[in-house]
This record gives C-alpha cells, structure tokens and sequence, in this order.
C-alpha cells in the first residue's frame, strides 16, 4: 500500500494526456484507438517505475513528476500535425489545471493527516488523499470532454487567429510558477496558525481563476475568429466586385465597338475606294487595338469567377503568365466560401513565389472542377526560386519567421470538409492538389 501512493501520484499523468488529447483529435498523426493502445502502457510502465524509484530512496515525486511530464509533453508533440505553438500551448495550458489540483490536493492531503505527526513527514500523499486526487483529475477531465472536444477543437482547427497562440502561452506559464511558489519547503508549515485554511482558499481560487482566463480566451478566440471569417467574406465579395466591374465596363466597351462598327466599315469602303492600303492598315490596328478583352470571365460561378479574376489581373500587371482552366458550376456541391478560400490563399502564394522568381521562368497554371456529384478538385502549380523550407510537414513562412498560414489553412479546410489536400516540389517547380468533398 505505501508502494501505491508515490505511483498513483505520477499516475495523474494519464488523465491529464488524456486531457490533451481532446481537443487534438483530428490533429493526430495516427488514428486514437491506435496512439493509446502503445502510449496508455507506456505511460503506466513509466509511472510504476518512477514510483519505484521514489519509494525506494524515500524521495518527494516532484522531480519525476516533472521528468514525465516534460516525456509527455515531447510524446504528445510529436504525434501532433499541428505547430508547435497551438500544440505546446494546449500542453501548457493542461500542466497548469493539474498543478492547480494539485495544490488543492496537498491542502486536502494536510487536513487528512492533521493531528497525524509521523505521517505528515512522509514524502508523497496519503493513500486516501491521492485516490481523491486521481478522481479529482479523471472527474476534471471527464467535465472538460464537452467543451474540449467541441469549443477548444474548433479555435485549435482555425487558422484564423493563429497570431493569438503566440501570446496565450504565457498564461498556464503564470499559473504554473505560482502552484509551484505555494509549495511550502516544510510540511509543518501547512499546520501553523491559519496558513492550511488560507492554502484552501488560495488553491480553489486559482483552479477557478485559471478556468475563468481560459474561458475568456475562448471568448475572444471565437469573437476573432468571427471576425477575420467576416473579413475574409468581405474581401472575397470585393474582389468579385472589381471583377463584376471590370466585366461591366469590358462590355460596354465591347457593346460601344458594336455600335460603331458600322460607321467603321463605311470608312475602310471609302479608304478601299481610296486604293490606300497603308490608310487601311494604321486604320484596323487601331480599331483592333480597341477591341477589349473578354478573358476575365473563367466559370459560372461568380464567387470563384471573381477569385481568379482578381489574382489574373494582378498577375497580369506583373506581366506573370497565368494559365487558367476552370469548369465550375453557378451552383456546387461543397462550401463556396471554403471553395474561394482555398483559392485565394493558393493563388495568392502562387503569386508571391512567382514575383521572388526569374522573370523567364514565371508562371502560374490554375485547373479546378468538378468530380462526380460531390467532389470539387483544384490544383495550382507556379515556379519558384531559392529553397523550400518544410519541418514536419509543416512549410515555414517565406515573409517572416514561423510557420506558413497559408498551406496550413488549406489543409484544414480540406480536412474540415472530408477531403485531403497534397503538395509537392521538385526541380522549380511548386504543385499543391486538393480535394473537397461536399
């Protein structure tokens, strides 16, 4: 029995991995029921053996706990296909709920043994006070399987404000430091005057004043999330607008043409007449100069049609070839506003690259339909030049330091939806192919 208090006292491990493993679900580079049939084992083999070691040299868990959970930490890492700062954040965020319990546990554990002086002096919990710590920790997560799965899994799928995970970080870091600083170097000290009454309050305090920040990070992740899609849908219909206004006025240049074709060809007749061919010539250059171009118009559909108009035109203006096949209905089978997303964030990189690009070697190639009644396929291929920097299958921004957004988001977008997204790169040459399904 006094072997199972320091391994149970490790053992909040498991529940807090399991924890973190909630809102990561769809992250996971391999299926879950396969992750836990190696890693529940694992983490059970290793806790009895650092509870071994603990009993055996009489020593406190808080440097093993530390050891494993910083192991965990790496492991949970690792099996993630998310950055490092959403999946260290959300690690963080965990260590510092379960240090909050913890500090609650030791103050129940003081309250136990009062009156008890030979076993106050011990190095771990009571047997009782650590069952009641795991089933603070299992009831915590089982509490927190809801919002996890369903809240904190939607704000770790978006990208929309990444930025955010840059800051957030600090906070688990704060509550974690000040669970550690209430740790009293001497048992005794929880038993002198009121101090154990006051490490009551205190711990409860913090537990709640942690899931209260936490709540309000949520918050305003969904409030900036909110935000930015509403932003993104704005800039989506603005640039279908530029395109709409470009149309407009090609065919009203187009519709004027027209109209003065026929006092056009009354004056080539009275040049023919003439017998002045160099008159004939200057004269047809100009008007086939005026001729405007049609080749704005790519689909049926508007929102998709405006996309790619608007990145032609803008890859036009850098004199960048644009190569352009797009069959796609007025109406489709999968979310437009993903569909147009998808597109701009490729045409966009597309775009980038291929300004930092050799003008001869420039060029863009954009090809999107549909398949069947329900998949949607795009693929866009550009040149580029310099060095392609990809860690774990995540590519690193080309404008500033960390991860790429642009990529990443496609890949959610097409997970989101059912579909996949590929990308590949060899001898200049950048392809990325996605598929959505609807």
């Amino acid at each position: 029995m006094e072997l199972l208090r320091p391994i149970l006292e490790l053992g909040v491990v498991i529940p807090g991995m399991l924890l973190a493993c909630f809102p990561v679900k769809s992250s996971l580079k391999q299926p879950l029921s396969k992750l836990v049939l190696w890693l529940a084992p694992l983490l059970a083999l290793l806790c009895a053996a650092g509870g071994m070691v603990c009993y055996a040299r009489r020593m406190p868990t808080a440097p093993v706990l530390a050891g494993l959970t910083l192991l965990a930490a790496v492991i949970y890492i690792k099996t993630l296909r998310i950055t490092l700062w959403k999946s260290g954040t959300v690690a963080l965020s965990v260590c510092a709920v379960f240090a909050c319990i913890n500090s609650l546990c030791r103050a129940i554990n003081a309250a136990m043994l009062a009156g008890l002086p030979q076993a106050q002096a011990a190095p771990w919990f009571c047997l009782r006070a650590v069952i009641c710590y795991h089933a603070i920790c299992w009831l915590f997560a089982a509490i927190a399987y809801y919002p996890a799965t369903h809240s904190v899994r939607r704000m770790v799928e978006d990208e929309n404000f990444a930025q955010t995970w840059y800051v957030f970080w600090v906070l688990p870091l704060v509550f974690i430091a000040l669970n550690l600083f209430m740790i009293p170097k001497y048992a005794d000290t929880l038993y002198t005057g009121r101090v154990l009454q006051g490490y009551f309050v205190i711990s409860i305090a913090l537990l709640f004043l942690m899931l209260f920040f936490n709540a309000i990070f949520l918050l305003m992740a969904i409030s900036i999330n909110r935000n930015v899609r509403l932003q993104q849908e704005n800039q989506l219909l603005s640039m279908q607008q530029q395109h709409y206004e470009s149309l407009k006025a090609a065919i009203e240049e187009a519709r004027q043409a027209r109209h003065d074709l026929r006092h056009q060809l009354c004056q080539l007749a009275a040049l023919a007449e003439e017998g002045n061919l160099e008159k004939i010539k200057a004269y047809l250059s100009g008007a086939v100069s005026r001729i405007p171009s049609l080749e704005l118009h790519f689909c049926e559909n508007r929102a998709a049609d405006g996309v790619v108009g608007h990145y032609c035109a803008l890859a036009k203006r850098e004199q960048i070839p644009f190569s352009v096949q797009l069959d796609l209905p007025e109406c489709l089978p999968v979310d437009e506003i993903n569909l147009c997303l998808v597109l701009s964030n490729l045409l966009e990189n597309a775009l980038e690259a291929s300004l930092r690009t050799a003008p001869a070697r420039r060029r863009i190639e954009l090809t999107a339909y549909l398949h069947g009644n329900s998949l949607a396929l795009i693929q866009v291929e550009n040149t580029y030049d310099g060095v392609i920097r990809e860690k774990g299958g995540i590519f690193q921004s080309s404008k500033r330091k960390g991860d790429g957004v642009g990529l990443q988001s496609v890949r959610h977008i097409a997970e989101k939806s059912g579909g996949v997204s590929t990308v590949t790169y060899q001898d200049g040459l950048f392809c990325v192919k996605v598929m959505l399904c609807g």
